[in-house]
């Protein structure tokens, strides 16, 4: 998966390693989220390599791992509960072996 996720792009695998957040704007208060009409060009690709991962362990998981991931709208959280999913936590993976 990670050769897959690798393959669409390079940006692609690193919104997942570094997360993604939404582009937002500081006003004087607090931060708001940003019009999609005024994002910058990296914002646009950074948010494309975030739903473009999100596609991708959308397509590959069963439906039982998809129902807890479905909500996610940032690839590091779904790729680090689909993770969790298949090969188990770290105990998890030491008793296997």
């Amino acid at each position: 998966m990670i050769a897959f996720l690798r393959s669409i792009d390079t940006k692609t695998w690193k919104v997942v390693c570094s997360g993604w957040t939404a582009p937002t704007v500081t006003n004087n208060i607090m931060a708001i989220v940003k019009a999609e009409a005024d994002w910058t060009r990296e914002e646009e690709e950074a948010t494309l390599a975030n739903d473009n991962a999100l596609n991708a362990i959308f397509n590959v998981a069963y439906i039982n791992v998809f129902k807890l991931i479905n909500i996610c709208t940032v690839a590091k959280v779904a790729w680090e509960t689909f993770d969790t999913a298949y090969e188990g936590t770290q105990k998890v993976w030491m008793s296997r072996l």
